[in-house]
Formats: structure tokens, C-alpha cells, sequence
């Protein structure tokens, strides 16, 4: 498995407790900021929701979540993918992507399953529960990635909803954004425990919203019931005042 520089935190709890496989995972996956992630999968990568990508790879496929700017951009797609590379996302998205050229992106709504490239994945729901910036009526998704014997969960823009208690995963990112998803620190903690994960990554902070240490108080909230990794994007992008 491809090695990546953005590597576990120091802070962590007990990375030494994760069996090699897990841990290897964790290390090889790549956070850019916001939600946008990478994943390493033999010679090419996945990517879920690309946003200012630092670099070039080459996709195996694309999973986006919802049409907001900072998750779909033809831009971002464009650096990693070509117009025949797999791209699954809600229809709005994919309609924007045929317009531009793109043969091989298939509209996706929550409670679907997909495999492609050998990878299995599946689509669960995203919505907000207060808030009405991702209404549940949109039918936005998050995915779970399985890869071998692991599951990655990415939840997408999303609080802590019903349906997280049916998802289990091994991997979990969770936002930490208090202003378009979780309402607080707690929530986004109380979400791991529902989805049972066994690490989980914040992510979707310290940019539009969040700041860095909300990440420290999520890693203290769950001491002893997940370990934690805060990741640091390659290129730290400045907060938007």
C-alpha cells in the first residue's frame, strides 16, 4: 500500500494498540481539508468529495456527496479524473458532469450498494436535523468504503442522525463544523459511538468553520472509546474570516 505524508498525529491514543492492517490504512489515507479525502487503492486512488487538492493522482473513481461548492467541483474532478472515470453522485451533480463531458457518472441516491474496480461500497444518508442546510428531502448521501476487512464511513455535511445507528465501520470521519453540520463537539462524539467505529478522524473544520481545537476536545470526549487521529492537511488553507 502506497505510503502518504499526511501521517498519523502525535495526537492519538495508543496507535500501537491498532492491529498493522488498520493502522497502515489510517496512515495511508490522505485529508486535503474540508471533507475532501484521499484513498489509496493499488496503483490509482479514490476520491470523496475533492477539494483543493495540493497534487495530482490518478482516480479510480470519484464519490461525491452533495453539490455544494466546497464537495463538487468540476475543477477538483478535473486534476484526478479523465471523462470516462467513474464518478457516482447525487443526479444535480452528475447532470452538471454530462454537460461538461463526462461518460461514465451514475446518479446515486442513500441505501444503495455499487462495486466498481473490485471496491465495494455503499450509499447511507446525509442530512441535517435542525439545520436547513441539508435538508433530508435532497436525498444527499454519505458512503461506506469497504476495503478488504475494514469499512471507511464518510458521512458527508451531515449531524448526528437516526440512521448512523445501523452504520458500523471500522473508520469513521466526522465533521466538527458547528455551523453547517454537527451543532457541537459532543454530537460529532456521540455519532462515533453509534457508528462503532474504531478510529475516528475529524475532518470538515478549521477552514469556513470549527477551529483546530475543536479537534482536541472531540479526541478528549472519546478517550478510551475510539482512538482518535487528528490529521493535518498537507497545505493548511487560512480561515475564512
Amino acid at each position: 500500500m502506497k505510503s502518504d505524508k499526511n501521517t498519523l498525529s502525535d495526537q492519538q491514543d495508543n496507535p500501537t494498540t491498532l492491529k498493522e492492517p488498520l493502522k497502515s490504512l489510517v496512515e495511508s489515507i490522505h485529508w486535503y481539508g474540508q471533507s475532501s479525502i484521499r484513498i489509496p487503492l493499488r496503483d490509482k486512488f479514490l476520491y470523496i468529495d475533492p477539494f483543493q487538492l495540493t497534487e495530482k493522482g490518478e482516480a479510480a473513481f470519484v464519490l461525491i456527496t452533495h453539490p455544494h461548492f466546497d464537495h463538487f467541483s468540476i475543477e477538483e474532478i478535473n486534476k484526478v479524473a479523465d471523462h470516462n472515470t467513474p464518478v457516482y453522485a447525487p443526479k444535480e451533480c452528475c447532470d452538471k458532469l454530462r454537460s461538461q463531458g463526462f461518460k461514465n457518472c451514475t446518479d446515486v441516491l442513500p441505501g444503495q450498494s455499487y462495486s466498481v474496480e473490485g471496491i465495494k461500497f455503499e450509499t447511507v444518508p446525509s442530512y441535517n436535523t435542525v439545520k436547513a442546510n441539508h435538508p433530508k428531502e435532497k436525498q444527499w448521501v454519505g458512503y461506506v468504503v469497504t476495503l478488504g476487512h475494514y469499512k471507511i464511513y464518510h458521512p458527508g455535511d451531515t449531524n448526528r442522525i437516526p440512521e448512523m445507528k445501523t452504520i458500523h465501520c471500522d473508520i469513521a470521519f466526522m465533521p466538527l463544523g458547528q455551523t453547517y453540520t454537527m451543532q457541537n463537539v459532543q454530537e460529532a462524539a456521540d455519532a462515533i459511538m453509534d457508528v462503532k467505529a474504531k478510529v475516528a478522524i475529524p475532518f470538515h473544520y478549521g477552514i469556513y468553520e470549527g477551529a483546530e481545537d475543536n479537534a482536541v476536545l472531540f479526541k478528549q470526549l472519546l478517550t478510551n472509546k475510539a482512538t482518535v487521529i487528528i490529521k493535518t492537511p498537507l497545505t493548511k488553507l487560512q480561515t475564512i474570516q
